[in-house]
């Protein structure tokens, strides 16, 4: 097998395949199937489907002949007609059908003679995005509108050593695209999930991070994604897996109502910085990141927030203050009561303590000698 690059107006790269031409085709796109010959004098053209016989274009007399073109086909191809005469027979498709696929049979009549040559087009929808979740000890990989048939892979980080016991099932749809879901329990600790979803032309992979706990004042805390390998592409922070806080493409982010009071900033490499939060904002807050290649999922257990360091110095203070207060009042009662004993114990006749005056059945009495 080998590549070559055919110029059409533009670059378009054809591999070949046991001596024939096999095209790549975006499902839903465009692409071109390569042909070429002699040129020299009017030419006769033809494109076929050989699998149906069924003629997608016919150039004959300098123009087309729609009325002989297959209905399937009909208003999706062109020939680049200002090249003919240069030998270029290459034929457009657009809007491309997973029917497209199959092999196509170029022939050529002119004056220096004919030619035939083949073209295989195969369609491919890629796989354009892989979800990870974590339900309870479950994580979760999914993937959807893909052809052809996908295969899913799991790997950890760190690598663990026995095989990762898994249910996968890829159903298809009527429009014959593939969707793919597996599940595994999470039952070794301490491990990072990836899922990689792959078929012969495309591939994407979703990482699921273990979820750290993060605490922080209400009045701002940051929260930092798990960068990524390549140059961010998007990014989506969620509170609580279905509330979405925010969607990020590049620089350009949109905040979602309820929370555009609480988020202060956020940066496309996976920052986050909230503020004015309540206890209706504790919980579990998520990000998605995603580079050309791969999602990386991060979560983020919120712990209960602690009032804003201000509050708490001021609260802090405040108690010290009141403490010291406290013991102050204490030791001034103490020393008072102290000096008042002292003073009634002086002041009691023939030297009685007060507890001995006020027994004596003749305190407070007059004598004889008194009378």
């Amino acid at each position: 097998m080998w590549i070559r690059a055919v110029f059409l107006g533009f670059l378009t790269f054809v591999r070949t395949v046991n001596g024939e031409d096999a095209v790549d085709c975006v499902l839903g796109g465009s692409c071109i199937l390569p042909c070429s010959f002699p040129p020299g004098g009017e030419v006769v053209l033809y494109w076929i489907q050989v699998a149906t016989g069924n003629t997608i274009h016919y150039f004959y007399n300098n123009q087309d002949q729609v009325e002989l073109q297959d209905q399937h086909f009909r208003g999706r191809t062109s020939l680049f007609k200002d090249q003919i005469s240069r030998g270029n027979a290459s034929l457009r498709l657009t809007g491309v059908q997973i029917q497209d696929q199959g092999r196509y049979r170029c022939y050529t009549s002119n004056k220096p003679g004919t030619k035939e040559s083949f073209s295989n087009l195969n369609v491919y929808a890629p796989v354009r995005k892989v979800d990870i979740r974590q339900l309870e000890n479950r994580i979760t990989c999914s993937s959807e509108g893909i052809y052809p048939k996908p295969t899913l892979t799991w790997t950890t980080k760190p690598p663990f050593n026995e095989t990762l016991q898994n249910q996968t099932t890829v159903p298809q749809t009527e429009q014959q695209l593939y969707s793919i879901s597996s599940f595994l329990v999470a039952s070794a600790p301490g491990l990072d999930y990836s899922c990689t979803v792959s078929t012969r032309v495309s591939q994407r992979r979703a990482t699921w991070s273990l979820p750290t706990n993060i605490s922080g004042s209400r009045t701002e805390t940051t929260i930092r994604c798990r960068s990524s390998e390549g140059p961010p592409t998007g990014l989506i922070w969620r509170f609580n897996h279905s509330q979405i806080i925010l969607n990020q493409t590049g620089t350009d982010y949109t905040t979602s109502e309820d929370w555009k009071k609480h988020v202060k900033s956020s940066s496309e490499s996976g920052i986050l910085t909230l503020k004015d939060l309540s206890s209706s904002q504790e919980g579990i807050y998520s990000c998605e990141l995603s580079d050309a290649e791969e999602t990386y999922s991060s979560f983020f257990l919120r712990l209960e927030g602690s009032p804003d360091s201000h509050n708490n110095g001021a609260a802090i203070a405040g108690g010290v203050i009141g403490s010291i207060g406290l013991v102050c009042g204490l030791i001034t009662a103490a020393i008072f009561m102290l000096k008042y004993k002292k003073r009634k114990k002086n002041s009691q006749p023939n030297g009685q303590t007060s507890e001995e005056h006020e027994m004596n059945p003749l305190n407070g009495q007059k004598t004889e000698e008194d009378k």
